[in-house]
């Protein structure tokens, strides 16, 4: 078992990139995203896994960051903000969330963002309350929940 400040090589697909490293068996995705790969739209809130700040995409599915640890996301595929926009365009959630108004002071759209575009895939979207339910993993504190909602109802239908 290797100890905790050990160095451990990994490769990981970011966003469809190739990233090769090696981390501290104790760093947590989150942690590699922002600082070793500077991709710091996914947002340090909590770091409890709590607030939802830091969703991210692990092979499809969403995961709050904080809790992953970086060594076990070798070998997989992971999807941050700054991967959902195509050439040039932004996501049908991206662009929802900007047309509903989704946002005040921004902290946690991020977060927000990649957990809706997960729900919609999940089918989750038959309701606000099955939206809300979906959502509940991700925090805003600035109540922007009846436009978030809204935005993901926009999107869904879209998808």
């Amino acid at each position: 078992m290797p100890s905790f400040a050990e160095r451990i090589p990994i490769k990981i697909s970011v966003n469809g990139e190739p990233q090769a490293a090696e981390v501290e068996a104790r760093v947590s995705l989150l942690d590699f995203l922002r600082e070793r790969l500077r991709l710091t739209g996914t947002k340090k809130g909590c770091d409890r896994g709590e607030c939802g700040a830091c969703t991210v995409h692990l092979d499809g599915r969403r995961v709050n960051a904080c809790m992953v640890l970086a060594v076990s996301a070798d070998g997989r595929a992971v999807t941050t903000i700054e991967g959902l926009a195509q050439d040039g365009r932004l996501h049908p959630v991206q662009q929802a969330f900007i047309d509903h108004d989704a946002m005040q002071c921004g902290f946690c759209t991020p977060g927000q963002i990649m957990s809706a575009v997960g729900c919609i895939a999940e089918g989750h979207t038959r309701s606000d309350a099955e939206i809300a339910e979906w959502m509940s993993g991700n925090l805003c504190r600035c109540s922007c929940y009846p436009q978030i909602r809204a935005a993901v109802r926009a999107a869904a239908k879209e998808a």
